[in-house]
């Protein structure tokens, strides 16, 4: 990488570490508030499903800031805001009050994604773009690894209240390194056609084949979501674990997650987008994992097969995004890449909730079985996607008028 990559790449590396820490913080210590405001789990998971209502919401609009304003513009803005509703989740006097800041913060966190991906495409070509994505998101994996591991025992001594007021302050030293120190965006080295008069946002909206992307992040996303929020309460109430504990054991499947996202990624870039190639078989793996995970009557089993299958499913995150972020336009990736994100982050509102109204009703280990359909729905999506450029421009050239705004070749380096 050049040195400009390689600040671009720790910078964003560290904005998407902090926004999943404060994510997940929740989940972490999600037993503790549900003791303090006398939550069932079906309210638990509420308060986690609430920050994707807007998280969400926000992405398409994101998108539309990112292109209008620029990438890092929106990026610094949208790590100012959510430290500040991260320190704010401490001040949460009743469950109502704390649904309403998490909301908040939810809309803070939700124009950010769009904001990173365009960040990051304006400064990488086409050749290194998914791995140096693949780096910038593992740090979601490290984050998962990390939260459970300090937010317990930081909660422990300091109370659950002040440790969202710590954390608050981590991304206000991060919002400050990426408006200093980000580069520049490079100069492009790309052929890109553009439309004469501009695109409009609704038809990068009726771009069918993306949404077909957005429901293979679903997929993906319901079981990332699903056991990232459940894990922690699971290993507590049912295996009998302190949450200090817990968040040891969790540590083993979060690390498997991220050398997942990172091999992910130099396998998109090693098959130049042909995303079945890794999405079918890995998710062939996942769903009978998940499924033998919750089978399984020992917990060593239990966290083996767990692991086994967050490894294969973040084997995909980097090759649902390969294609679209390699054929889109710079100027359309802000709104294309917030439709694909969408899905993960429905799934992010819709699966936390309901696996805790199974959980109650039925078992953990239903509720966890369940998850076994992400798998499926994720490797359908890719059979019904294009694998290339110049497969997923033909895809959308009769419904749309953006057909000719994708990135068709690249040029040597001056």
């Amino acid at each position: 990488m050049s040195a400009p990559l390689r600040t671009t790449v720790v910078l964003l590396f560290a904005a998407w570490f902090i926004d999943y820490v404060d994510r997940l913080a929740i989940a972490t210590i999600l037993p503790t508030i549900g003791d303090e405001f006398d939550l069932d789990r079906g309210q638990q998971g509420l308060i986690v499903s609430v920050f994707f209502v807007a998280y969400a919401a926000c992405q398409i609009p994101g998108g539309m800031l990112a292109d209008r304003f620029g990438a890092k513009r929106v990026t610094c803005w949208a790590l100012l805001a959510w430290s500040l509703f991260t320190a704010l989740t401490g001040l949460a006097w009743s469950f109502t009050a704390l649904l309403a800041v998490r909301f908040v913060f939810g809309a803070a966190e939700g124009i950010f994604p769009s904001a990173s991906m365009k960040a990051l495409v304006e400064r990488t070509s086409r050749a290194e773009r998914m791995g140096a994505q693949g780096l910038i998101m593992s740090s979601n994996s490290i984050a998962s690894v990390v939260a459970p591991l300090a937010v317990p025992p930081l909660a422990a001594v300091v109370g659950w209240r002040w440790a969202f007021v710590l954390a608050a302050g981590t991304g206000v030293l991060v919002y400050c390194a990426v408006r200093l120190w980000l580069p520049a965006p490079r100069e492009s080295t790309e052929d890109v056609v553009r439309t004469a008069g501009g695109v409009r946002v609704g038809d990068v909206l009726r771009m069918g084949v993306l949404w077909r992307f957005s429901l293979r992040l679903f997929g993906y996303a319901a079981v990332m979501w699903g056991l990232s929020t459940w894990i922690p309460s699971y290993l507590s109430t049912e295996r009998g674990l302190s949450l200090t504990s817990a968040g040891v054991l969790v540590a083993m499947p979060s690390l498997a997650s991220a050398v997942g996202t990172l091999l992910g990624g130099r396998l998109s870039d090693r098959f130049e987008g042909h995303h079945r190639k890794v999405i079918v078989p890995a998710m062939s793996v996942a769903a009978p994992a998940l499924c033998l995970m919750a089978l399984s009557p020992s917990l060593t089993g239990a966290i083996a097969f767990g692991t086994i299958a967050i490894f294969a499913v973040s084997l995909c995150y980097m090759p649902i995004f390969a294609v679209p972020l390699r054929s889109l336009a710079p100027e359309l990736v802000g709104v294309g890449s917030a439709v694909v994100v969408l899905g993960g982050q429905v799934a992010g509102m819709v699966v936390p909730p309901v696996l805790g109204v199974i959980a109650d009703a039925v078992s953990f280990e239903a509720a966890f079985a369940v998850l076994a359909l992400g798998p499926v729905i994720a490797a359908v999506m890719a059979l019904a996607t294009p694998q290339d450029t110049e497969c997923f421009s033909a895809a959308v050239r009769h419904r749309t008028r953006v057909a000719d705004t994708f990135t068709v070749t690249e040029k040597e380096p001056s």
